[in-house]
């Protein structure tokens, strides 16, 4: 039979009883019950607020917020409130260019059509005047759209294809107008402030023109050649010949005749040809005159010009009916 052992003493064999577990002997009963005075004040522990402290703003917080450029050509982020207006601008400036390229497009076409149109209106007028093609072009200063729509324009370039001007046959003309202005009136369908021209007649146009115009003396001619040192030309009818020198007088080309080997007279030779040019200088439009004129080796060079010059109405010359 064992004995009875104590808590601490050793058993029969030498050793000691442990002794008894202390945190199990603190473990709370479970049938203990909390005092309704500690649950009131535990409920009112944790129903009292605790006051908010305001913390006063230091100064970083009223440093600016800095803000980072965006990158360029990178797209705004979708959410950025900047975005729309961003594309609102973006919209206006593409509109913008968009009506300019129209007001541009409007322009040069409208330039195009009123060079078109005053180009053959005057190549048409020109035609008339000379009784030979012609080509004509026009300043670029101010643009040309701005001197259709007022009438005025700074100069006009007339070419002629050399065929004849007018009776004189192989003649070109080559004419500068400045200072145009197309402003109808009762008299006139404008006024022309200068007007320059070169006509160039060669030997063989001279020889066709007074064989057309003078057929009692000019079928016997058969060649034209120039002397440009003596500044004469002699006219060949077989052995004989007709020398004459081109002279302005009075603002008319003339021939004046030096000299007539053959049964002609002198002065016979000298109407004919007198007849001959004053055809061609009364035949001139817009008060033309001739103001020097030069012997080549091809044929003979005048200078011509008028100032101020009134342009006729249709009644007087048809060929302005269309300006």
């Amino acid at each position: 039979m064992t004995p009875p052992q104590h808590p601490g003493q050793p058993d029969w064999r030498g050793r000691g009883t442990p002794p008894a577990d202390p945190a199990t002997q603190r473990l709370p009963s479970a049938s203990r019950v909390e005092p309704p005075t500690d649950q009131l004040r535990a409920q009112g522990r944790a129903g009292r607020t605790r006051p908010r402290i305001r913390r006063a703003p230091s100064p970083a917080d009223a440093r600016p917020t800095q803000v980072i450029p965006p990158v360029p050509g990178a797209p705004p982020p979708p959410d950025s409130p900047r975005a729309p207006r961003r594309r609102n601008r973006q919209s206006i400036v593409l509109i913008a260019m968009i009506v300019l390229a129209l007001l541009a497009g409007g322009l040069a076409g409208g330039e195009l059509y009123a060079r078109h149109r005053a180009d053959t209106i005057l190549v048409e007028v020109a035609e008339c005047v000379v009784e030979d093609g012609a080509a004509v072009s026009f300043g670029v200063n101010p643009p040309f759209l701005w001197q259709y729509a007022t009438g005025d324009y700074t100069n006009i370039s007339v070419t002629t294809d050399g065929n004849r001007v007018q009776s004189a046959n192989g003649m070109t003309a080559e004419v500068t107008l400045a200072d145009v202005r197309l402003h109808e009136s009762e008299n006139s369908k404008g006024t022309i402030g200068s007007l320059n021209a070169t006509l160039r007649w060669t030997s063989n146009g001279i020889k066709d023109t007074v064989a057309e115009n003078l057929p009692g003396v000019g079928n016997l001619i058969t060649g034209v050649r120039t002397d440009r040192v003596a500044g004469t030309v002699i006219l060949d009818a077989g052995d004989n010949h007709v020398t004459a020198k081109p002279v302005v007088t009075d603002g008319d080309l003339n021939l004046e005749v030096l000299g007539v080997t053959g049964p002609l007279p002198k002065e016979a030779v000298q109407t004919a040809l007198n007849d001959l040019t004053k055809k061609l200088n009364d035949n001139y439009p817009l008060g033309i005159h001739a103001d020097s004129v030069d012997v080549t080796d091809s044929g003979v060079v005048g200078k011509f010009s008028s100032h101020n010059a009134s342009i006729p109405n249709e009644d007087a010359n048809p060929c302005f009916a269309r300006l």
